[in-house]
């Protein structure tokens, strides 16, 4: 089971630093305080406190009367507390301020990210799981999150300890410091030797897993079409071989991560095993006190327990990256439709559309349209029919630049769209699709994505025009009700009536209509019908058209057969010309006919009994 993904560039561990870089660099005073805190509560409790200690044990070991040695050891016990108030209020600093950086940049990137892929191209979502990219833009957020947390709270405290303790051991006994280093050159080579083999399968289970998040959410959103073919236990066994597949691919990885836990215990155990033997010798010589004994085990317990970790810290470091390294490949994908960098908005005063020599192709032997120029005056109506594969919604969505054209051009009041921003260009146009699907939001918030300015006396208006009051004003909440994903709680043809109000409400100069009436029945059609001939007043209209109710009200219609324009004109002179249109006229005509026969009859009947049904005789296409 496979699924076409774009080709992301490679991106390293500097590219997935870079992109938090570019948001962290905002937070210059908490991340100060964040490193700053950290390091001096560190020093306090783990470097300078056991000192004291030392301190504290060798007057023990002294033969000296209660009566002195009790006032120097409260002494010593209320320097430690000091020391550890100080460490305690650095601490709590560094972590509101850990908290406040955290927080604002995981909110900036995950914005970050949004931002970025939503202006992808149409071609990248429709080859990208939707539940993959969210996964992806929240792991992204995450896995900063889970490096900051390994880089304040314990690579900045290792750094710290060992760094102090070297130097203390040093004027102790510098043989304890060389020990500690020699051991830290191996420990460190291992780890970064361990974790740079890690990294590939790290970072194929976290692509393995966002493919079976996005297989997993595709089956949940099309669960209905499942239920209709009875395809549960097909479509379980292919989410069972992707789920196979990351299992395979996460128990590999955890298998690693213990083979490295237990080569890297064992040094651990090594080297307290020679610290301690060194320390003996020295104390069983007099060279050492019983204070330094004991400063020597709090400093090598302190070690253990900080290294003890420190291979998982790189390797989830690393994992991290690996989790980041998906959403940062989206980021540096260039986006497909640019603006260039002299676009200007579009400006519309007449509405004429031009395509000249236009061509275009998917991929390199798949043509799509061939050198198609058209001329749509403004103002003028124009229905664009042929058979399925022709070429009709290709040359839709150029015009809405979806793709960019290869050859050609495509004008719009004699400007380049290529030369325009993208924004004012679909500005210009309000396009009613054949299936239209809405936000999980209220009916209203709906209809004003047509017009987000827009009153509730205009939204109220516009679903009146487009006949949808009738059927909200009868829910519980009205316009306030929510309509599920993607529309769900919503029949077809009310989906339909909404998209066709927000088109009313957005009020463009140029209309496109992708047989907006199919799916509706032929009571609420005849309605709408009252409604788009009012909306196409005074505009270009541009229909993907099958019905003769639609086409009959075109000025010119436009027949595509394989990527070319082969014949327009009106009804009757296309039907004279006995070409492919007059072809298909014959082979639907008696759809046609009985459907416009039948018509008035149906509304009455509908308009009596209240019946909303889909008409499907009426889809003669």
């Amino acid at each position: 089971m496979s699924y076409q993904q774009p080709k992301y560039p490679k991106v390293t561990i500097p590219d997935v630093l870079k992109e938090f870089f570019f948001v962290a660099k905002k937070y210059k005073l908490s991340i100060s305080v964040a490193t700053i805190g950290t390091i001096i509560s560190i020093i306090a409790g783990g470097i300078i406190v056991p000192i004291y200690y030392k301190n504290f044990f060798d007057l023990l070991t002294k033969n000296l009367s209660t009566d002195v040695i009790v006032p120097q050891l409260i002494h010593i016990i209320l320097v430690i507390f000091a020391i550890h108030i100080v460490g305690w209020i650095a601490f709590r600093s560094f972590t509101f301020a850990c908290t406040y950086l955290q927080v604002g940049i995981m909110t900036n990137l995950r914005q970050l990210a949004y931002d970025y892929t939503i202006g992808h191209g149409y071609a990248f979502f429709s080859n990208t799981f939707s539940g993959s990219l969210v996964q992806r833009i929240n792991r992204f957020m995450r896995a900063f999150e889970r490096v900051t947390d390994r880089f304040f709270y314990e690579i900045i405290p290792i750094i710290t300890r060992v760094v102090g303790v070297c130097i203390v051991l040093w004027y102790t006994n510098p043989i304890f410091t060389l020990a500690i280093i020699i051991w830290l050159i191996v420990f460190f080579a291992m780890s970064v030797f361990f974790s740079r083999w890690k990294l590939p399968y790290d970072i194929k289970s976290a692509e393995v897993e966002s493919h079976a998040t996005g297989v997993l959410s595709d089956s949940l959103s099309n669960h209905t079409t499942i239920q209709l073919f009875n395809r549960f236990s097909h479509e379980s066994s292919l989410f069972g071989e992707v789920n196979n597949i990351h299992t395979t691919a996460m128990k590999k990885k955890w298998n690693m991560s213990n083979l490295i836990d237990g080569i890297q215990a064992f040094m651990n155990i090594s080297i307290e095993f020679v610290i301690f033997f060194i320390a003996v010798k020295y104390w069983g010589a007099g060279a050492i006190s019983v204070g330094t004994f004991v400063l020597i085990q709090i400093y090598v317990f302190g070690l253990m327990d900080s290294f003890w970790s420190w291979s998982r810290i790189l390797r989830d470091m690393y994992e991290s990256f690996a989790d980041a390294k998906e959403m940062v490949e989206i980021m540096k994908l260039s986006h497909s439709i640019k603006d260039s960098a002299s676009a200007k908005a579009l400006e519309v005063t007449r509405g004429e559309i031009d395509l000249e020599d236009v061509q275009f192709a998917f991929n390199e032997g798949h043509g799509v349209l061939d050198h198609v120029s058209l001329n749509i005056a403004a103002g003028e109506r124009v229905a664009l029919i042929g058979p399925s594969g022709a070429g009709k919604s290709t040359l839709v969505r150029l015009l809405l630049r979806f793709y960019d054209i290869q050859n050609g051009s495509i004008k719009i009041d004699g400007q380049d769209i290529r030369d325009v921003k993208q924004g004012s260009l679909r500005e210009a146009i309000s396009f009613v699709p054949q299936d239209p699907i809405l936000f999980h939001r209220s009916l209203k918030d709906n209809i004003k994505y047509g017009k987000t300015s827009a009153t509730d006396e205009e939204v109220i208006s516009a679903a009146k025009l487009a006949h949808c009051h009738e059927f909200i004003s009868q829910l519980p909440n009205g316009y306030d009700t929510f309509v599920g994903e993607r529309g769900i709680k919503l029949s077809g043809g009310e989906r339909q009536r909404v998209a066709i109000a927000r088109a009313i409400l957005k009020n463009a100069p140029i209309l496109v209509l992708d047989e907006a009436t199919s799916s509706l029945d032929s009571h609420s059609e005849a309605l709408i019908q009252d409604a788009l001939d009012v909306l196409m007043k005074g505009k270009t209209v541009v229909v993907i058209a099958h019905r003769l109710s639609t086409i009959r009200k075109m000025n010119r219609i436009v027949v595509i057969d394989h990527g070319k324009i082969i014949e327009q004109g009106m009804h009757d002179s296309l039907v004279s010309e006995k070409g492919m249109y007059a072809k298909l006229w014959s082979l639907q005509s008696q759809g046609f006919i009985k459907y416009e026969e039948n018509k008035a009859d149906n509304i009455n009947a509908r308009a009596e009994d209240g019946d909303e049904e889909t008409d499907t005789d009426a889809i003669v296409s």
